[in-house]
């Protein structure tokens, strides 16, 4: 959950993207977590879009997140391995989805091709 505090001298894109920094560092948001678009996390947390739209870019600047266009913000792979294993998991879902699977069905499969996991 973020909260932001009007009454404090931090400004409040910083502290947003320190909010959201930290549950990145430490897991709470995991790689490839999709983040709420700008204009909603403004709504919910009574900011202006462009405070919101500040935290991304700086987000993004320091390699914790990812803007995809139309795709949005997620959270960026913090390794090689992740990020290799990221983008493998990217490619699956496109083609799953050109296939037509359902999202369960798809995920069903993973899992199964992980023996289980």
């Amino acid at each position: 959950m973020i909260v932001v505090d009007p009454r404090s001298p931090v400004p409040p894109f910083e502290q947003l993207r320190a909010q959201l920094a930290d549950q990145v560092r430490t897991g709470q948001l995991a790689a490839g977590t999709r983040l709420p678009t700008v204009r909603r996390l403004a709504a919910d947390l009574g900011l202006a879009p462009n405070t919101v739209a500040r935290a991304y870019k700086e987000l993004e600047r320091d390699g914790l997140v990812e803007t995809r266009g139309r795709n949005g913000t997620v959270v960026a792979a913090q390794d090689a391995q992740h990020r290799a294993a990221q983008e493998a998991a990217e490619a699956y879902a496109q083609r799953a989805r050109a296939l037509g699977l359902p999202s369960a069905e798809a995920i069903a499969l993973v899992r199964a091709a992980l023996g289980g996991a």
